[in-house]
């Protein structure tokens, strides 16, 4: 019977199998810190061309000298890396008072030794150089051990002390070319969902705001609060180059600027930064500040002892702990996330499946461009619960890479295709299991057609389906139409425009 169904509906290549490597042994410390806590630091923006580069070929002159003891003692240092790997004569905005941040490749080692092990490449200066600009960021840094993610990459999935960490990164700040992600949006809620399901822990790094503006501005908290309504627990902000309040926003912490970390620019509020420091132990995240200040005449931050905290970090960060997340448990098992570095910005991200039972490694899929998952009784509340995955695959039946919905069964050996590949009645850009039907899939297509194909169109429809046994049956069904519609409610502002 599997062979058939193998036959019938693969028509989108792949499916995750548990072809893959072997699952890696289970971190038994539990949620964060039975074998002590993890730390987390975020630096604000970094620049490593102009002054600071100037600055740093000065003989012994290094801006993470006298850092290296407090980033060792982290277990995952982040930050915003400001421009592109390359020389100035590549730089895009050459005919416009743009600035053009490139940095030559002689400084990416620096961030390697300072002990970075991620930088966002979410921001309006990573595409300064173009195509070849970005490409050549994202080698120079794996070739020193750093992980330069961007929008596309998201989410990465980092296991820390038994803790599993999803980092979305995103800009809303236009870029050279004037690309900027749209919030709200489909494909941004899609990640977001994608992190909240897999990770214990989601933040966002998201290059937003007004530059040296010292307060957020009314756009921030909109977009805050609809972040964390999607599923964000923690939000750290760059771009406006100077520090602004932190905040507890319903519940969850935000820092809208943590300003600049290394960079050249002389208005007083520019040489005041912060760092986040943020702990994860008994279950719970807390994050407090670490102030820095700039000295006149150098980029190079240097630590604040000491100082108590100013009206511009806002309120202390201590007095909003975040509860960790459960672990994603179906049939048995424990699913968790393992990110495959991308490499290339602008690179899919891709996620394969581990599964454990009781602590032990059962199996692991091979590495998918997962948009989604979600568990459910399709077949009914009596029979064993199904996975719906959304995965990004090429059909030779539609010439498109597009969303596919897949169905799973579960096996001790691993994943067992129950219906793969087709994207419904019309072309699709997201599904869920309704909330309060688990048996129903309500479905967000694009408002064309596989017939008459219009990839660039702005209309939507949206559907109900029912699971036969053998793939999905559409629900001629106005209330749970109504129902799924409602799913998209906040993301678009009319989610059924046929």
């Amino acid at each position: 019977m599997t062979l058939v169904l193998l036959l019938l509906c693969s028509c989108a290549r792949g499916g995750p199998g548990a072809d893959g490597p072997a699952a890696a042994p289970e971190d038994r410390r539990g949620l964060a810190g039975e074998a002590g806590e993890v730390r987390i630091l975020f630096t604000g923006d970094i620049l490593l061309s102009r002054q600071v580069q100037a600055e740093m070929e000065q003989p012994g002159r290094g801006p993470w000298d006298t850092w290296g003891p407090l980033f060792r003692q982290a277990d995952w240092v982040l930050g915003n890396l400001e421009g592109a790997v390359g020389a100035d004569t590549a730089c895009m905005s050459a005919r416009s008072p743009r600035p053009c941040f490139a940095i030559p490749e002689s400084a990416v080692a620096q961030l390697g030794r300072a002990g970075f092990r991620t930088l966002g490449l979410a921001n309006n200066h990573a595409g300064d150089l173009g195509e070849p600009g970005l490409t050549a960021t994202g080698a120079g840094l794996a070739r020193v051990g750093v992980d330069g993610l961007d929008f596309a990459g998201s989410p990465r999935f980092q296991r820390l002390g038994g803790v599993t960490v999803g980092l979305v990164a995103l800009s809303l700040v236009p870029d050279a070319q004037g690309r900027r992600l749209a919030l709200p949006g489909v494909p941004l809620a899609q990640r977001l969902r994608l992190a909240r399901r897999l990770a214990n822990l989601v933040v966002v790094y998201v290059h937003w705001g007004s530059e040296l503006l010292d307060w957020p501005t009314a756009e921030q908290r909109r977009a805050a609060r609809w972040l964390i309504r999607q599923g964000a627990d923690l939000i750290v902000g760059h771009h406006p180059h100077v520090v602004q309040p932190a905040e507890c926003l319903d519940g969850k912490q935000v820092f809208y600027s943590l300003g600049n970390h290394v960079f050249d620019q002389k208005y007083p509020a520019t040489k005041e930064g912060a760092l986040a420091d943020c702990r994860i132990g008994q279950g719970r995240l807390r994050c407090r500040l670490i102030t820095t200040r700039t000295p006149a005449g150098s980029a190079f931050p240097q630590r604040v002892e000491g100082e108590p905290q100013t009206r511009s970090t806002g309120a202390l960060p201590d007095a909003c702990p975040i509860d960790l997340g459960a672990d994603f448990r179906v049939a048995g098992l424990v699913l968790r996330p393992v990110s495959v570095a991308a490499g290339t910005p602008g690179a899919p991200a891709r996620t394969a499946l581990a599964a454990f039972e009781s602590g032990r490694p059962r199996w692991q899929t091979r590495p998918l461009e997962l948009l989604a998952l979600e568990a459910g009784p399709l077949a009914g509340p009596q029979a064993p619960p199904l996975l719906l995955a959304l995965e990004r695959h090429p059909s030779p039946l539609d010439q498109a890479n597009d969303p596919r919905p897949y169905v799973y069964a579960f096996s001790a050996r691993g994943l067992i295709p129950r219906w793969r590949g087709s994207a419904l009645a019309w072309p699709l850009l997201d599904a869920v299991l309704a909330p309060n039907d688990r048996e129903t899939l309500c479905a967000l297509h694009r408002g064309d057609s596989f017939l008459v194909p219009d990839p660039a169109t702005t209309r939507t429809r949206v559907a109900a389906y029912r699971w036969n046994g053998f793939g999905f049956s559409g629900r001629d069904d106005a209330a749970a139409r109504a129902r799924c519609r409602g799913l998209w409610a906040e993301t678009l502002s009319d989610p059924d425009r046929p």
